[in-house]
This record gives structure tokens, C-alpha cells and sequence, in this order.
């Protein structure tokens, strides 16, 4: 999902992303409900909407494009949060309240835009015009196994695209599950 989104932007179907990785738990206090975490992760974003990337002279540009077959920009990042966490576990039971807030640092490693219809095929790879770091701050709250899950990117998807003379400043926003496994 994305915020800053411009009018003529629209989603044409439902954006996936899939974060795998791993934190290292380091408890502050002798309970152990307090927590820095520290990681290691990836990242696979593929958003689904009508802006058209197409490339020309190798000048890439961006427009709004309704008739299409497929239209899609998929995103990799290698991603490391960090996390203060707060639980009211036990030693006898992994079944507890948990409210982890963090901030995460991504790196785009890999890009690929592609974009079908009756009458052309475009795809192209590693856009310059993307933000190679992004950063954000993120929430997880829940008991046991699965949790919600919000991310709000504090900076923008693409560095230097415009449409009709106006920046381009789509900005992610994520909601969905986690599962941390113990």
C-alpha cells in the first residue's frame, strides 16, 4: 500500500509483500519483558497499480495507463531492524502478550517493473529513479505465534520521478501478519 498517492494513481489489484529474517532478543531486565532486538532481513514487495514505467532512450518516464494487461513493480531489500520489545512472558510458557515498535533500514538490491499490454511490453530493470535505502519505524502487537503489523516509511519509493512536472512521492505503508517462531 501507499501513502502521498497521486489522483490519477489506482491500485488494480490486491499488493503482496513477503518479509522473512530473524532478531537477536537481548532481554534489559531480570523478567525478561523488556528487550532490544537487533536483524537481519528480506523483503519482496510487488505492487500492483496503473503506473506505466516505460523507457525511451534510456530516459525512463511515468505515466497513468488504465489499459493494460499486467502492471506491476516488484521490490527486493535487505532490511535491518531494530526493536524495543515489551511481553509479559514466563519461563514456563511461550504464549504471552507482546508489543514490539522498531525502525527498519532497507536496502533495494534488485527492481523490476513490468508492464503488458495488447500492444506493448515493457520491462525494466534496476530503475536509478528508486530510493536505494529507505527507512521506516513499524509496530507488531499480539499474543502468541501471530501478531499485527503495521510499517510507515518515512521517506519516499522514488527519488527523482515525476509525473506532469510533480514529484513522484509514494511512500510505503504495510499492514498484515507476522509470526515470530521462538
Amino acid at each position: 500500500m501507499t501513502q502521498n498517492i497521486p489522483a490519477d494513481l489506482s491500485k488494480h489489484s490486491l499488493s503482496s509483500a513477503i518479509n522473512i529474517g530473524f532478531l537477536r532478543d537481548m532481554p534489559l531486565n531480570k523478567k525478561r519483558t523488556w528487550a532490544v532486538a537487533i536483524g537481519l532481513g528480506y523483503a519482496y514487495n510487488n505492487l500492483k497499480n496503473n503506473l506505466k514505467i516505460s523507457k525511451q532512450n534510456n530516459t525512463i518516464s511515468y505515466s497513468f495507463d488504465n489499459n493494460f494487461d499486467k502492471n506491476k513493480l516488484v521490490l527486493h531489500h535487505l532490511e535491518l531492524p531494530f526493536e524495543i520489545r515489551w511481553r509479559n512472558s514466563t519461563f514456563e510458557s511461550h504464549k504471552f502478550w507482546r508489543i514490539y515498535s522498531g525502525f527498519k533500514v532497507s536496502y533495494l538490491f534488485a527492481s523490476k517493473s513490468q508492464y503488458q499490454s495488447t500492444s506493448e511490453k515493457i520491462i525494466i530493470r534496476n530503475n536509478t529513479d528508486l530510493s536505494k535505502i529507505t527507512y521506516g519505524a513499524y509496530l507488531s502487537v499480539g499474543n502468541n505465534t501471530g501478531n499485527l503489523y503495521a510499517y510507515y516509511a518515512l521517506n519516499p519509493l522514488f527519488k527523482n520521478a515525476q509525473i506532469n512536472n510533480q514529484n513522484l512521492n509514494l511512500t510505503s505503508f504495510n499492514i498484515g501478519l507476522i509470526f515470530y517462531i521462538l
